[in-house]
């Protein structure tokens, strides 16, 4: 009780022989209230509240907040200073795609333009490729030369590629042999494992992102489009990529890594030797739906078969290469510095019989009707850049043939869809189907 305490308090005074006065109540901490921003902003840096000192920040003008510091965004005339931008090449799914002449070098370099108002996937892949572009040098990558961000756009200036992609170079020349095929595939494996060795997933791994540097036949292949190239920090799910490039744990929606690349080259190397791709639909359904579905039942059974005669010219070395390369089990798939060990590879069998004929003509037939890609965006390229103007404009010229390009995003599913969504058994298909022609056949 408060008596006993004051007579304890009182004795404890004598025996130390002073003498306090006994508080006649209890000293309380004052009631808080709050505080408006505008005083917490003004009062000085060691003000006593609430019975301690609070660091505050900076004074700032009355009303503001001031979370992070004002972006210094560049202006477009910082680029436009630098660099001339001249026409559109093409148009991709995130970015346009133009030439750029460097005005004080007059260099010619390839101009990505993001637009923000796009959307937040667009942000997302610019952001992206300036990041990964940033932490990569290797001869056969295309080297990040500049970035501007301005309040609208995101500019990614690169090195400039004039040897056109790896189909067309196959088309123009008039030998073509496994072992041109095994150059290319060993270049494709030495940036990709340059890569894998920094723990980045590429994710977009095609034939259309694979380019000569120059018109030399003896030139350097490059990678190109890395927006969607991922650092493998930890357990990559989000599906994309280009449908018949994916790898099974993809098209399952498991978790999945640098595997993914090694399976994309397995698919490059298999349209490279044959001039097909391994995974196609032979049906003249217009449905992509429906497309889709048939691919991705056959990429996750490992489906496909060295056919006669399109692979009777062909080494025995090269299939074992293909068929390690595109193993269903991701843990048991060769990695890309394991490939480059491989005797197809790293020795000198590859054979060097004349595969033009028989590679061009499937070529044509199965890319240029795009038949197997039908389910992809496609953009059509209008122009191809050649060689440089003497005017000194910047060199955009036409080609006799055109060449198509494609882009997709899968989007990723939502927690409760699962695999069956995706690919569904085939009686629930073709149930799916008479219900739809019955609905057709009501309509009518």
């Amino acid at each position: 009780s408060a008596g006993n305490a004051q007579t304890l308090f009182r004795g404890a005074q004598r025996q130390a022989g002073c003498s306090v006065p006994w508080p006649s109540h209890p000293r309380r901490p004052p009631p808080l209230r709050p505080v408006a921003s505008c005083e917490l902003r003004h009062s000085s840096p060691a003000s006593p509240r609430w019975g301690r000192d609070i660091q505050l920040p900076p004074r700032m003008p009355f009303g503001c907040i001031g979370l992070r510091d004002e972006k210094n965004y560049n202006s477009l005339s910082d680029i436009m200073d630098k660099y001339e931008i001249g026409q559109l090449l093409r148009a991709k799914e995130f970015c346009e795609i133009c030439v750029a002449r460097e005005r004080q070098t007059d260099r010619l370099y390839i101009c990505k333009k993001f637009l923000k108002k796009d959307g937040r996937k667009v942000r997302r892949a610019a952001k992206n490729e300036i990041l990964i572009l940033k932490m990569v040098s290797h001869p056969n990558i295309l080297q990040l030369i500049d970035t501007f961000e301005t309040r609208k756009e995101f500019y990614i200036i690169q090195e400039l590629a004039t040897g056109g992609d790896v189909f067309d170079w196959i088309l123009d020349q008039g030998y073509y042999t496994e072992k041109d095929a095994s150059n290319v595939i060993r270049q494709v494996l030495e940036a990709l494992a340059y890569l894998h060795n920094l723990h980045i997933v590429h994710r977009n791994l095609k034939l259309e992102n694979l380019m000569y540097y120059n018109q030399n036949n003896r030139s350097k292949v490059v990678l190109r489009d890395f927006y969607l190239s991922r650092l493998e920090n930890g357990a990559i799910t989000e599906p994309c990529g280009t449908p018949e490039y994916l790898a099974p744990e993809v098209v399952a929606r498991q978790r999945y890594g640098r595997p993914v690349d090694c399976w994309a080259v397995g698919v490059i190397m298999f349209i490279l030797l044959s001039g097909n791709p391994p995974f196609y639909d032979d049906t003249d359904d217009e449905n992509t739906d429906s497309h889709n579905r048939r691919i991705f039942r056959k990429i996750l059974a490992g489906d496909y078969s060295f056919d006669s005669p399109y692979w009777d010219d062909i080494s025995t070395a090269a299939k074992k290469l293909v068929s390690r390369l595109m193993e269903v089990d991701q843990d048991q798939r060769i990695t890309a510095q394991e490939a480059l060990g491989h005797i197809w590879i790293s020795g000198n069998i590859a054979s060097e019989k004349n595969l033009k004929e028989g590679v061009c003509a499937q070529i044509e037939k199965n890319f240029a009707k795009a038949k197997w890609r039908k389910a992809i965006r496609i953009t059509t390229f209008m122009q191809r850049l050649r060689a440089t103007d003497v005017s000194g404009r910047l060199p955009v010229t036409p080609r006799s043939s055109m060449s198509v390009a494609h882009e997709v995003t899968i989007e990723a599913p939502r927690p409760a869809e699962r695999l069956e969504v995706l690919c569904p058994p085939p009686e629930q298909e073709e149930q799916q189907q008479t219900m739809t022609e019955g609905a057709t056949e009501k309509e009518e």
